[in-house]
């Protein structure tokens, strides 16, 4: 398999502690590595043999150097947009490198910023969409809710299965983020997925898809990668969910359960550490929460005493500390802009 990673994503939920030369895929939330280290070792251990990490000019330097550090340059490709267009432009990018030379190889498309608690649960999943993939499906992954979240996107598979692959299924609609009434009733049903963004196919399978709902794009990859890259400033930028996955007749959907959580809020490390006995979130290694409650506190040096708070965030970075209404997790990424109009790029 090749696996494309979409390393250029800013963020901004995460400020301060994911900033614009130092966002979220490079911030090290678990086990001291980045959100990318942990990713590029897991499609390593997930059968990888080339790897591309698509990310920004801006990051490139950053990105190569962070990589190439703890992974060396083997098969490991790094590939800059010039500007940023969403992921479908960024996965044609990849297509455009390399659909002449692997036209019948499996291709994977992950984001850099997920967590997995259960990595050999998420080896057998890709295993079980690659398998689709080879039958010529353009296939997702759909994480096994447990709660009705409205902070994602959500998948609706059919009862048919997929050929003679079991646990397979055709997808009958996509979902934008629903509203809390909305997911509860998804979870209900049984049927409903929260929707990954990740997406396995054969190399030839994708560009199909690219030739018949993306065109313009289409006519650029088959020009090859310089044309393509000349072309990017006037492409449109549209999710790979949108322009293709919500259209294609042609998809299919695992549904998985292997600890899979989207870091795109602080609110999301209620998945990844353990509360304390008064629901706290503490990510550090000396904070002392007292008569405090359901916060999420994130150290970095300095040691941080927290008295009778309540559903609040606090954060500390090297050069700015934050404090916030958990409940407003969403709005964060207003911040950066705010801060911008103050011209504080400093802060940015």
């Amino acid at each position: 398999m090749i696996a494309i990673i979409l390393a250029g994503g800013k963020g901004l939920r995460l400020w301060p502690e994911s900033r614009k030369n130092h966002p979220k895929q490079l911030c090290k939330f678990v086990n001291n590595q980045s959100m990318l280290e942990h990713t590029i070792e897991r499609l390593h251990l997930a059968g990888s043999k080339r790897i591309a990490i698509i990310t920004s000019d801006d990051l490139l330097p950053l990105v190569e150097n962070l990589v190439y550090q703890s992974f060396g340059t083997d098969n490991i490709d790094i590939i800059s947009e010039p500007e940023g267009k969403n992921t479908a432009p960024a996965v044609g990018l990849a297509l455009s490198l390399y659909y002449e030379q692997f036209p019948n190889e499996v291709i994977g498309v992950f984001p850099a910023d997920h967590h997995v608690l259960d990595v050999n649960a998420f080896i057998a999943s890709i295993d079980k969409a690659a398998q689709a993939a080879e039958k010529g499906h353009l296939t997702t992954i759909g994480i096994s809710p447990n709660r009705p979240e409205t902070g994602y996107g959500y998948i609706e598979k059919t009862r048919y299965e997929v050929g003679e692959i079991p646990d397979v299924y055709h997808v009958n609609s996509f979902y934008e983020k629903p509203d809390y009434r909305t997911a509860a009733n998804y979870i209900s049903t049984g049927n409903h997925m929260w929707n990954s963004g990740i997406y396995i196919s054969k190399t030839k399978t994708l560009l199909d898809e690219f030739k018949k709902y993306l065109p313009e794009l289409y006519e650029k990859i088959i020009l090859g990668h310089t044309s393509y890259l000349n072309s990017y400033p006037n492409f449109p930028s549209i999710s790979l969910d949108y322009a293709i996955a919500e259209k294609s007749q042609n998809i299919a959907v695992v549904p998985a359960d292997f600890g899979w959580c989207d870091l795109g809020s602080w609110n999301a490390l209620e998945e990844l550490y353990p509360l304390d006995d008064s629901n706290n979130i503490c990510n550090g290694q000396d904070i002392v929460p007292i008569e405090s409650y359901n916060c999420v506190i994130k150290q970095a040096d300095k040691s941080i005493v927290t008295f009778g708070l309540d559903n609040l965030l606090v954060v500390e970075t090297d050069d700015v500390i934050f404090v916030a209404d958990r409940n407003r997790c969403q709005d964060f990424r207003h911040i950066v802009e705010i801060l911008e109009k103050q011209n504080r790029h400093d802060l940015i």
